[in-house]
């Protein structure tokens, strides 16, 4: 018999504390680790509410904080609300593709177009083209680059997005801030619930709702979803009754599809 494999060690780093990039007056502080490979810790460890970013995957550890809650979308419950449905509709012209995890000059234009407008003061403002390749390409094999475009061929939106064991997790999105009246934001995490369905993967990672912050408390109009209660998935709002709608075409409509 051949010696028992010794047990896979994960080794975790904790960063320095900073001030918080979400609520004021609080410090933040990391649990970090390396993103292997072969995927099984990137599988593991968003489950357990980690986010990656490029080759690591981090969770909040914060003294005396807990207002980051790991959120996912419970696929095969969610239903459209009338203004999601007007989002979709809004955007029936547009047609996404899956790449590979490879950035492009025409996605970095886009990137600091949605940056001057969104996030002008921000840490991600000073990313030059090298530091975009970074975030894009440092990726598990199981990464896709998700473009957007309208009926002009126009680039308006990207998503980096991990394809998981139990589902979808969206790292970073961005889009045209010029196209803000189509709410680009929230119809990509409408692509991610419905391409999860067509996958038959359960879930669609948000990363952390924060309800005490205006750029994240957003998440929860995504119901249903768990958060992430200690070791437990738990609903974090009941799961509506009504009767699923069917998607528009432009969830469903791929690029090069008839």
């Amino acid at each position: 018999m051949s010696p028992a494999e010794p047990p896979r060690v994960h080794r975790f780093y904790t960063t320095d504390l900073a001030p918080c990039p979400y609520l004021p007056d609080r410090q933040e502080r990391r649990l970090v680790a390396l993103v292997e490979e072969d995927g099984d810790r990137l599988d593991l460890l968003t489950e357990t509410g980690f986010r990656r970013s490029q080759g690591f995957l981090y969770k909040p550890v914060c003294p005396g904080c807990r207002a980051c809650v790991p959120v996912r979308i419970v696929v095969a419950s969610f239903s459209p609300s009338r203004s999601f449905r007007r989002v979709l509709k809004h955007n029936a012209d547009l047609v996404w593709q899956e790449l590979p995890a490879q950035s492009t000059d025409e996605q970095f234009a886009l990137f600091q177009r949605y940056l001057q407008h969104r996030h002008r003061d921000g840490g991600m403002a000073r990313m030059d083209r090298e530091a975009y390749r970074e975030m894009v390409e440092m990726a598990p094999a199981t990464t896709r680059v998700v473009e957007f475009r309208d009926a002009a061929g126009e680039l308006v939106g990207v998503s980096l997005t991990d394809r998981l064991r139990s589902g979808l997790s969206g790292v970073y999105k961005f889009f045209a801030p010029e196209a803000e009246p189509r709410s680009l934001g929230t119809f990509i995490i409408l692509w991610h619930v419905e391409r999860a369905r067509a996958l038959g993967l359960p879930y669609v990672y948000l990363g952390y709702w924060i309800a005490e912050s205006r750029k994240m408390a957003y998440k929860a109009r995504f119901t249903p979803l768990e958060q992430l209660d200690g070791p437990v998935w738990r609903s974090l709002s009941p799961a509506g009754e009504a009767q699923r709608p069917t998607w528009p075409e432009a969830v469903t409509k791929k690029r090069g599809a008839p």
